[in-house]
């Protein structure tokens, strides 16, 4: 799963880059821009305030220990100050030129077809990649949904994509307190457990609930708000999923702590089983656009 990358390539010289475009805003104010160096290479450069250092600096620091794992996000050596116009601390990443999984979810014109369950289960096996390597390191990543998982060209021949995971801004270090005031995932990613009159419950568990509802969303699933409560309820409606998607969200979504980890999730039959990648020329179709071209 490993694949080695040398320092040299991600040493970025500021002095020779050239903005392409304005690419967001991310969480904590940042905000994220497109920059191609002299080589001609592309990097997504994250800026946050001064007083956020040590926001940006955590997902630096997790980025580094996982440089060399092909679902976690790669990142720039070190952090840079910058003092022109205003100033604020810089990080740049490899640039994922298909955008992130919530706009292969939502930004695709096709978005009336349902996303093929080979695809769903591609996503999901690929998640979970990431999240084997976070948690048995020690890390939580408490903010996952699809706007932080990245979407890059395939490695694999035949094959529409590769998925990484970021947006570390959030998540929990092994050994170190947790600043509950960092705490990042949106309410319709979060367990019951958390809305409990104490504090959130940092563990593995908050990564696995967010996956089952990433991948119902996925699927078309909507999340509906409990009457008189934070919490919400993913409705899928008008789609037959099967028996193995069914049972890999139930496992996902059950009561903490009887959540599979993911590892045992990566051996899950949904998982496993054998998916073609979609091979009418309907599914062609919608799979074709769920890409998005270049987003510059």
């Amino acid at each position: 799963m490993e694949q080695i990358c040398r320092d040299d390539e991600w040493i970025v010289d500021e002095s020779s880059l050239t903005t392409v475009s304005f690419l967001g805003r991310g969480n904590f104010g940042c905000v994220v821009s497109l920059e191609e160096d002299s080589n001609s290479k592309l990097w997504a450069k994250k800026s946050s305030p001064m007083h956020l250092k040590n926001i940006l600096d955590k997902e630096l620091r997790i980025m580094h220990r996982f440089r060399d794992h092909p679902r976690i996000v790669n990142a720039s050596t070190t952090m840079n100050l910058q003092t022109k116009r205003y100033e604020c601390y810089t990080i740049y990443t490899e640039y994922a030129s298909q955008g992130n999984l919530n706009e292969l979810i939502y930004g695709s014109p096709r978005r009336s077809q349902p996303i093929p369950e080979s695809l769903v289960q591609r996503a999901a096996r690929m998640i979970l990649e990431g999240l084997v390597a976070l948690h048995s390191h020690g890390y939580v990543h408490c903010n996952l949904k699809p706007s932080n998982v990245f979407v890059f060209p395939s490695t694999t021949t035949g094959e529409p994509w590769d998925l990484k995971l970021a947006g570390f801004g959030s998540s929990k270090e092994p050994d170190s307190e947790y600043d509950s005031m960092s705490f990042g995932t949106a309410a319709k990613y979060l367990p019951p457990e958390s809305f409990a009159p104490n504090e959130v419950i940092i563990h593995p568990d908050l990564d696995i609930y967010a996956l089952g509802c990433v991948v119902y969303e996925m699927f078309g699933a909507i999340p509906i708000p409990e009457p008189f409560d934070e919490f919400y309820e993913w409705i899928l409606r008008g789609r037959d999923i099967s028996s193995e998607a069914r049972d890999f969200l139930r496992l996902c979504r059950d009561i903490h702590p009887s959540r599979p980890t993911a590892a045992d999730l990566l051996n899950h039959p949904f998982i496993t089983r054998r998916l073609e990648l979609p091979t009418t020329e309907e599914d062609k179709e919608i799979s074709s656009s769920l890409l998005p071209s270049e987003l510059f």
